[in-house]
């Protein structure tokens, strides 16, 4: 999610005891306990939402269990915050969910695979091809000092998985940005140092436009610098395409929507666990150029997002210009009891998009 080269204490992972189900599902309350049909905690974080076939289908972490600091990783003062898999939720109407599991779960036996339990995974964001009849799901995959900063790709035959995990990489090795200009392929720079072995990638999301073109945007360049990789037709790789966004803008939890013929980008800063002013860019390409709007949170608690940060914009099926805000209010000590914090998305006379805090509301 974020560089957590941070010196972060001993860290536990216990879910809170959720109210009975009955109790909720009328209508969505933003940074409260959320049920599954199970009564259960829905435990989904920093995740996105596909509808496909009349149903909405909510990936996200899996937290659960301790989190420690490693003794190998006790030089860096770093935290290991892994997750035991993706899980995946199934609703028709955004506020009852069934849980339909881990569809991509961790791997305990190979320490050096992608998906160890020892390793991150964060931000997955599942798409369907509707070429090849796949569902593709991207996530960031990363060692628990957040160096690695790879891609991991899986797929499914259907939107409640399993997910088969295909192969974890750095985006876009030994090729420039459409848009790299000659100082940012000068010696020393990190475009330049990861030209070769591909692109760091860590916060992600996907988006596929109407054509069904599909891109990948991500924090790369030691999250100074968001990319835009367009997908190959497949989606399981990066066509070559790509541009840098934002440049030195330090970016991320990036979102992705479009309105009215134009694209727009909802962003944070980087600042560990501690929320910040959410940022807004529109652009008429996906590759850019990107112009910024400022903050799209108003009132009480916009300048730090109303303590949550972006992971997802999802539009509405069946009602026009209607879109929900997704964002995650990270717990520091307690990630597994980590809210949800869902809020109606609309814009203003200028066409910005602008959000507000409700205590309860109905999409």
């Amino acid at each position: 999610m974020r560089n957590r080269l941070l010196s972060i204490a001993f860290l536990g992972l216990a879910l809170v005891s959720a109210p009975a189900a009955a109790e909720r599902n009328r209508a969505i309350r933003p940074a409260e306990i959320w049920n599954d049909d199970q009564g259960k905690a829905v435990n989904a974080h920093g995740g996105g939402i596909l509808f496909h076939e009349g149903a909405y289908y909510w990936y996200g972490e899996f937290k659960e269990g301790r989190t420690y600091v490693p003794a190998c990783n006790q030089a860096w003062g770093g935290t290991r915050v892994v997750a035991a898999g993706v899980s995946c939720y199934r609703s028709t109407n955004l506020l009852d969910w069934k849980n339909l599991g881990v569809v991509l779960p961790s791997v305990a036996e190979d320490p050096g695979h992608d998906l160890h339990c020892d390793k991150v995974i964060e931000r997955p964001k599942a798409i369907y091809n509707r070429n090849t009849g796949k569902f593709v799901m991207w996530l960031h995959v990363d060692s628990t000092d957040y160096t690695v900063a790879k891609s991991g790709v899986a797929v499914a035959d259907s939107p409640a998985g399993p997910f088969k995990y295909l192969s974890g990489f750095r985006p876009n090795a030994g090729v420039w940005p459409v848009n790299a200009t000659d100082a940012d392929k000068a010696p020393g720079t990190t475009l330049a140092r990861d030209f070769h072995d591909g692109q760091m990638a860590r916060d992600m999301t996907l988006f596929v436009d109407d054509d069904g073109a599909a891109y990948h945007i991500y924090s790369s360049e030691e999250n100074a610098t968001l990319h835009v990789s367009k997908l190959s037709p497949d989606y399981l790789k990066p066509s070559g395409t790509y541009a840098r966004i934002l440049p030195g803008k330090s970016n991320e939890a990036p979102a992705v929507f479009k309105h009215g013929g134009k694209y727009f980008l909802i962003s944070s800063g980087c600042t560990g666990w501690k929320p910040n002013a959410a940022r807004c860019a529109v652009a008429d390409n996906m590759l850019g150029p990107w112009t910024e709007l400022g903050n799209p949170c108003v009132a009480n608690g916009a300048e730090e997002t109303f303590c949550s940060q972006s992971t997802f914009i999802l539009p509405v099926q069946g009602k026009e210009d209607a879109f929900i805000f997704m964002a995650d209010r990270w717990k520091q000590w307690d990630l597994a009891d980590s809210r949800y914090v869902w809020l109606p998305l609309r814009f203003d006379a200028s066409g910005k998009p602008v959000m507000e805090w409700r205590d309860s509301w109905t999409p």
